[in-house]
């Protein structure tokens, strides 16, 4: 092939990302009109719509609330994401949070903004007024972690290392997952059980259904007085409201969050910080490199690896000639696609196919090169909804 994909940049995706992507294959530019692939980070996708050209997109991030996930669906386009890339530099803001709330760091630090530099009493001041600062330590107090993927799972190991006892909930909880959790984690069987015992309740759960407003006034109301709320997750899984109320009653001590709020910013007990979960060097690179490495395979050689809306799919090459398809995962379909292809003669030489609730995936390696009228025949086959044809550059 000769031709290069054309990759839209949105946002400041990380060089080291792109490089990923070899300038022989790929033209990455910020202005391309009928892209191939869009790289992004925070850009909406959802005003300006997905131009009809676009055959992967891939988010920096884990988060695809910006990309219209179902449309792309729809349309046979895999959205691709980054989970776990930014997962260290969210744990280290999740203890840094802690550290903030349990020390009275945030009010320390106003009242020593607030004093006059030429005051010769200044040190005096600082004496005296220290003590309304007194906090606690984090050891022995329990952490409660929602959501026991990769963050979740490096919060609750950070946390037992600082002498923490930690309490985790995830009813989706993966087999990887669950590995990588240190075994003195203790499973609870319930939300409500972790509310019951968390000094400190941590948050690491996608915005869906399922989680939007999870911390309700009801969730609040069944926690510990004094207890503390940290919230790194999307600012939609807490009624922000119900915490405003339960801070201003005492119910809870602190809200710390990652998604300032009209309503929160300026809350004595609160800490909103201005979304910096994912923002460091390291962590943008991680995303980069990976969701990059995701969009190069998959217009490449259509594996398809962490996609929010597709099966992970994977087959080692054994020709030169390989068809992708994606289609409504009914009955029937391989084997139409299979009586297509033998139709017009062609042999093949390995399948896979995968399905992920309503829709599937399927690759195939066939032994000479595939006519583009059998390309046309796959493509008209009733639940397809999208084909394509990915032969070597050396086919």
């Amino acid at each position: 092939m000769s031709e290069k994909y054309q990759v839209l940049v949105l946002n400041n995706v990380s060089a080291t990302g792109l490089r990923r992507l070899p300038w022989e294959r790929f033209a990455v530019s910020e202005d391309a009109a009928e892209p191939d692939a869009i790289l992004l980070r925070s850009a909406d996708l959802h005003k300006p719509g997905v131009p009809d050209s676009v055959l992967a997109i891939g988010r920096a991030g884990s988060g695809t609330n910006n990309i219209p996930c179902a449309a792309m669906t729809a349309r046979g386009v895999p959205v691709f994401n980054a989970p776990g890339a930014n997962a260290n530099a969210v744990k280290e803001l999740v203890l840094a949070g802690m550290l903030m709330s349990a020390r009275n760091l945030y009010p320390a630090l106003r009242y020593v903004a607030s004093l006059d530099l030429d005051d010769p009493e200044m040190e005096k001041k600082v004496e005296a007024g220290k003590k309304a600062f007194a906090g606690y330590e984090l050891a022995g107090h329990t952490l409660g972690v929602i959501g026991l993927g990769k963050i979740g799972a490096l919060v609750a190991d950070a946390a037992i290392k600082l002498g923490m006892d930690v309490i985790g909930y995830d009813p989706e909880i993966t087999v990887e997952s669950a590995w990588s959790l240190p075994s003195v984690v203790r499973k609870a069987n319930s939300l409500a059980e972790v509310l019951r015992y968390a000094d400190f309740l941590t948050l690491h759960v996608p915005l869906v259904d399922a989680t939007r407003g999870m911390i309700d006034a009801g969730s609040i109301a069944q926690m510990k007085r004094g207890a503390v709320v940290l919230n790194f997750s999307r600012g939609g899984v807490v009624d922000e409201h119900a915490v405003v109320s339960a801070l201003d009653e005492g119910k809870l001590t602190s809200y710390v969050c990652d998604f300032p709020a009209p309503h929160l910013n300026r809350h004595p007990r609160t800490i909103a910080l201005p979304h910096l979960g994912a923002s460091t060097e390291e962590a943008e690179e991680n995303c980069a490199v990976m969701v990059a490495d995701q969009v190069r395979d998959y217009l490449l050689d259509g594996t398809i690896q962490n996609s929010v809306n597709f099966p992970n799919v994977a087959l080692p090459r054994e020709s030169a000639y390989r068809v992708a398809i994606a289609n409504a995962n009914v009955p029937n379909m391989v084997g139409q696609i299979s009586a297509a292809m033998a139709e017009a003669g062609l042999n093949i030489a390995t399948m896979t196919n995968k399905s992920r609730k309503d829709v599937a995936y399927t690759l195939v390696d066939v032994d000479s090169p595939v006519p583009a009228s059998v390309i046309d025949d796959i493509r008209a086959i009733d639940g397809v909804l999208a084909v394509r044809y990915l032969p070597t550059s050396t086919a």
